[in-house]
């Protein structure tokens, strides 16, 4: 999957997300699993360790990437909100076309809003990796 499918793919599903109607709900196990996850990849982020950030995305990313290194200089490069964000704020998680998205308010260093949604992937040892992020801009300026 190229980078430009990966963006296109995640785009889609913050667009779709407000208007699924979840057929089931996110049971609070997943919804704990969910926010630790990401909550460990903003640490990784913050400490500059591309190993650890790299080792919480899907097979599929890592592949995409190659090397931590890679990674976390594309999340530094193309998604600072998500590298280095001022504050974070979770909303609920849903399913949407039979996939966990964890939507996730941010507001980055300037003081702009910013909605990042994610994909989390259900891997063969029951442990979640993220497969997509997008982050988009939200009206407004965070106070």
């Amino acid at each position: 999957m190229n980078r430009r499918r990966f963006s296109a793919w995640a785009a889609m599903a913050m667009a779709a997300a407000p208007l699924h109607g979840a057929a089931q709900d996110v049971t609070a196990a997943d919804a704990k699993a969910a926010r630790t996850l990401i909550e460990a990849q903003l640490a990784a982020f913050a400490a500059d360790d591309a190993s650890r950030a790299f080792s919480y995305a899907a097979p599929a990313i890592q592949t995409m990437f190659g090397t931590p290194e890679r990674f976390l200089s594309m999340v530094r490069d193309s998604y600072p909100v998500v590298y280095r964000p001022a504050s974070v704020s979770f909303l609920q998680p849903e399913w949407v076309g039979g996939k966990l998205v964890q939507r996730v308010q941010m507001v980055d260093a300037a003081g702009a809003p910013w909605m990042v949604v994610y994909e989390l992937e259900r891997q063969n040892d029951r442990s979640w990796r993220i497969s997509a992020c997008v982050a988009g801009r939200a009206q407004g300026r965070s106070t």
